[in-house]
């Protein structure tokens, strides 16, 4: 466990508790637990987990604002990062609500289940994202889920007016953002990833059709 990694993905302005670490910690143990019997994250990944998959998915709460009220989370899986935002939300935002989004009925399943055991306040619904009626999110967010032309179809209807997507994307993100310009306009922060260095994280404003 990198203490030093996590504050550094959170920045100064979020200090790391001992219960904040305990709580992901929690988190990481009881997703190892259920990784035996569904396939919640690559099993080559469990031995180094807290950065890549814990501090991965820190790092984009850096755009969660005081006057957010609602996050959304889409593909949740194994709840990367959708229940670390809310275990984040909790101790620095917690008037934040957290939507997590999830098809598959087992994984979903266990988010519900980890929210139950962490004490979270999360919703989370079993649908595809195209089901779920507009949310008017303040942030819409994803790992490892779809192209980022893709990703910003699904943002697009569930986004507020001020809304912000935050998307996790590996080595090929210069790419991608690319096509996605072909179809869509935004204005783009792109930034290393701090667990990855072939990695970026993608925060898109002002989303709409071009």
């Amino acid at each position: 466990m990198d203490r030093d990694l996590l504050q550094s993905a959170l920045g100064p302005d979020r200090p790391v508790s001992d219960r904040l670490i305990d709580q992901l910690q929690s988190f990481l143990a009881l997703s190892t637990k259920w990784n035996a019997k569904i396939n919640l994250v690559a099993r080559s990944t469990i031995d180094n987990a807290w950065r890549r998959h814990i501090v991965d998915s820190a790092q984009i709460f850096v755009c969660a604002e005081e006057e957010h009220s609602c996050w959304l989370d889409i593909g949740s899986g194994g709840g990367f990062p959708g229940i670390v935002i809310a275990i984040l939300a909790e101790h620095f935002l917690p008037h934040l609500q957290v939507h997590l989004v999830e098809s598959d009925r087992r994984k979903s399943v266990f988010l519900t289940h980890a929210g139950r055991v962490l004490g979270l306040g999360i919703q989370v619904s079993t649908c595809r994202i195209e089901d779920l009626p507009p949310q008017k999110a303040d942030v819409v967010s994803a790992r490892a889920l779809a192209p980022l032309s893709q990703l910003c179809s699904y943002a697009a209807p569930h986004l507020g007016e001020k809304g912000v997507c935050a998307f996790l994307k590996g080595e090929n993100a210069v790419d991608e953002i690319a096509q996605a310009r072909k179809d869509w306009l935004f204005d783009l922060d792109c930034r290393a990833s701090i667990t990855e260095p072939r990695a970026s994280v993608i925060f898109l404003r002002r989303l709409a059709h071009a």
